[in-house]
């Protein structure tokens, strides 16, 4: 028996860092468990069914995305389903998840949060609320780690933005406020962190061996089951 090819599939960006980081991911995760190609669902090419199609081999498919909102239930499975293959397995979304929670613990105490600071998680944002339960969720995982209390704030869509909440906190008396990236790659929504207020932002996720583990087990885990013939999603 073959092990399945492992599709990582991400929103999409027409930064170029932020398409270098995904791939960077691809790479890193490519060392550990072979060889890992790349789609994306929004903005440019190729699209999973693309892929999908050039491929006759049992197919591991990990959406990139740190909460499973609109792409995540729809755009997904109709990739898939347009693209006709057999054989693919799809796993949940990488967040939230109690990994992310420690890279994003890493990357603010990088950036210079000390114990007691005030945090902000920055996501997105999303229409969809099953999305806005996942941010929620990944507030709460940060929030038991960090030891304070994590506000949410969003950059592209939902309120409250994260200006607002950086600003509501100083006004409650925060004497430093920090930012949390809750974003997987750089690009417009991180740069406009920068203008949100804070003492600090961290850097987006990004590529962290934690974070190449998690991609790592959540393939393993469908692939075990793709091959036993059980579930075609996980």
């Amino acid at each position: 028996m073959i092990d399945p090819d492992l599709l990582l599939v991400a929103h999409g960006t027409r930064n170029p860092r932020g398409v270098e980081m995904i791939a960077s991911l691809a790479d890193a995760v490519s060392r550990d468990v072979g060889a890992t190609r790349v789609a994306f669902v929004d903005v440019l090419g190729p699209s999973p069914a693309e892929v999908l199609r050039d491929s006759g081999r049992p197919t591991v498919l990990v959406p990139a995305f740190l909460a499973s909102g609109y792409h995540v239930h729809a755009d997904v499975p109709r990739e898939v389903a347009d693209s006709g293959h057999p054989a693919v397995a799809v796993t949940r979304a990488l967040g939230p998840d109690p990994v992310l929670a420690r890279v994003l613990l890493h990357r603010l105490s990088a950036a210079g949060w000390k114990p007691g600071d005030a945090v902000v998680l920055a996501a997105a944002g999303s229409s969809d609320p099953r999305a806005l339960g996942d941010v929620r969720r990944a507030a709460d995982m940060l929030s038991a780690l960090a030891r304070v209390a994590v506000r949410v704030g969003y950059v592209a869509t939902g309120a409250p933005r994260v200006p607002d909440v950086v600003a509501g906190l100083r006004a409650a008396g925060a004497r430093r406020v920090f930012v949390a990236s809750y974003l997987l790659a750089d690009g417009l929504f991180h740069a406009r962190l920068a203008d949100a207020g804070a003492d600090g932002v961290a850097a987006p996720l990004g590529v962290h061996d934690s974070i190449v583990r998690l991609v790592a087990e959540r393939y393993r885990s469908a692939a075990t089951a793709l091959l036993a013939g059980g579930p075609l999603r996980g």
